[in-house]
């Protein structure tokens, strides 16, 4: 039985370096990205657990929102990796990541916006700062790259 864990142990490593390596690596934009996602879907969970959600009409928990909230974030993912993809394509052996960049820079604004929503809806105070932050990072990140 201790050898087939072992040989599960080495299976998940070799997926995941096999998935970090499609994704060029992995930056602490992601790292960050990925902490962002998981703290909006448990505050968005939070939220609907304590009845305050958006996204149901009684605000209270959906089975279908939850899905759809895991689904989006799978969909970041998907986009990101596009952008590892055109960075890999245009910058060729340079390393570039331009569109990578982008696309975690605008998903991390956008999920700590997300989280300071949520934040808001269960009544717990979060400084204007972040906030406008957020929101100037989301906002520059957009305008730069149109």
């Amino acid at each position: 039985m201790e050898k087939f864990w072992e040989h599960v142990i080495e299976l998940g490593a070799a997926v995941g370096g096999m998935i970090v390596g499609i994704f060029g690596g992995w930056t602490p934009g992601s790292k960050v990205l990925v902490i962002l996602m998981v703290v909006d879907y448990i505050t968005g969970l939070a939220c609907a657990l304590t009845g305050h959600s958006t996204k149901t009409e009684s605000g209270h928990f959906w089975s279908q929102a939850a899905f759809l909230g895991l689904l989006k974030k799978f969909v970041i993912i998907l986009v990101i990796l596009v952008a590892a993809q055109l960075d890999k394509v245009l910058g060729g052996s340079e390393g570039v990541v331009l569109f990578r960049s982008a696309a975690e820079f605008f998903y991390i604004a956008s999920e700590g916006l997300s989280i300071v929503e949520n934040a808001g809806l269960l009544g717990v105070p979060v400084p204007k700062g972040i906030q406008q932050a957020l929101e100037v990072l989301r906002d520059k990140n957009d305008e730069e790259h149109k």
